[in-house]
């Protein structure tokens, strides 16, 4: 420890520079993280406002709608079944529109269809059990038209997985740059200390004893550029998005994950170790 500490100050602006590197590395990962996890949050809320509507004909008889609600009360993806007629979604409209009442001004007699609206399990909230379910539901006698918002259902959950691949892939080349940084780090510190360590050597010092300390060395740019990564996401969350939600509410809804204050000098510290690690490996002394 004492020999990692004097070569830590020693080459104090090698080390600053890869400290500053492996923070701008982190900073970046951390905000793609940041953005993945609030549009996971976001549409893990989706269940709660998803639900499909189906539109009955005119005159159906009270024996095919209970048949029809029996059906889908069955079905195990669907949480809750509701039966709205249409004298009580022509009052939901005229609430919705009480600002603007000249819309519905003339209409004469109700335009709108019974209709039952299904609320789907959290689990079931998907493109593929929603296209089933509908698909299931089409084939009932009474069934005029069903609406779900397929094309945005469909979005959404595309978006989510193409957001979680590429930040995937962007956390991995992110990661490996830091890697590399501290390998490179290392191999010149391990270079420009070559008589030192042959004095080691002479003087009987093992392996364990030579590659110590440039593993703490390792560990501690590492840990140190996760620490300024930290600071700087945790600067730009309450300088710029607290700052702006005072104005723009949209802004409120970013949560910032309390893992993450942990997480970014862990990673820093592992990530630098592993790049000590592989430099050291890979020299032959």
């Amino acid at each position: 420890f004492r020999i990692a500490l004097r070569s830590i100050l020693r080459d104090v602006w090698i080390n600053l520079l890869s400290v500053l590197t492996i923070a701008s590395g982190l900073l970046i990962t951390a905000l793609i993280a940041l953005s993945i996890y609030n549009f996971d949050v976001a549409t893990k809320k989706l269940p709660e406002k998803f639900s499909i509507m189906l539109y009955l004909k005119d005159n159906l008889s009270r024996e095919e709608l209970e048949n029809i609600m029996g059906t889908l009360e069955k079905d195990e993806a669907i949480e809750r079944v509701k039966y709205i007629p249409k004298d009580e979604a022509l009052n939901e409209l005229k609430a919705v529109l009480k600002d603007a009442p000249y819309v519905l001004e003339g209409l004469g007699e109700n335009p709108l269809h019974d209709s039952i609206e299904i609320k789907l399990k959290k689990e079931a909230v998907g493109p593929e059990s929603a296209k089933r379910l509908v698909a299931k539901v089409k084939e009932l006698n009474g069934i005029d038209e069903v609406e779900y918002g397929e094309k945005f259902l469909s979005t959404i959950f595309s978006i989510k997985v193409g957001m979680r691949a590429i930040g995937l892939v962007f956390i991995i080349i992110m990661s490996a740059g830091v890697i590399f940084v501290c390998y490179s780090t290392v191999k010149i510190l391990f270079y420009r200390k070559k008589e030192e360590i042959e004095t080691y050597k002479l003087l009987g010092a093992t392996k364990g004893f030579i590659r110590s300390p440039f593993i703490i060395e390792g560990a501690v740019i590492g840990f140190s550029g996760g620490f300024l990564s930290l600071i700087g996401i945790l600067s730009l969350y309450y300088t710029v998005i607290v700052r702006l939600s005072l104005t723009i509410p949209l802004f409120k809804v970013i949560i910032f994950p309390p893992t993450l204050p942990l997480l970014l000098p862990v990673a820093g510290l592992f990530l630098g170790m592993t790049g000590a690690v592989i430099a050291i490996g890979r020299i032959r002394y």
